[in-house]
């Protein structure tokens, strides 16, 4: 029900220009994240995309330069793209999902 709902919303109409979904990988099966993320790209052509994961399987079906990573330290957001170049040997043997899960996205391989 949860997969239908999202799905509704990502390929109704355009209604507004930015969309954010927070954790839209819960309850849902990995195959089913493969197909949102889908959806979500073709949503991305009229509608700013935001989406707050801690999936992944979801991370894996975007590429770095469409990641921006979000840390909170001393009561302050700190928002930082990946760093491509500095990543790029990494991606040769690993997804973004599993640098992420090694904490890869810490300092060095992300610029503000």
């Amino acid at each position: 029900m949860r997969f239908i709902s999202l799905a509704t919303a990502l390929l109704q109409k355009p209604s507004a220009p930015v969309i954010l979904f927070d954790e839209p990988e819960l309850g849902l099966h990995p195959d089913a994240l493969n197909v949102l993320a889908g959806l979500f790209k073709q949503a991305s052509h009229h509608s700013q995309i935001i989406i707050a994961t801690q999936s992944a399987t979801l991370l894996n079906n975007f590429d770095a330069e469409n990641v921006v990573i979000i840390n909170r330290n001393n009561g302050e957001s700190k928002l930082s793209r990946l760093n491509e170049k500095d990543l790029s040997e990494w991606l040769k043997s690993y997804t973004l999902g599993e640098l992420w899960q090694k904490n890869m996205f810490d300092e060095g391989a992300t610029h503000e």
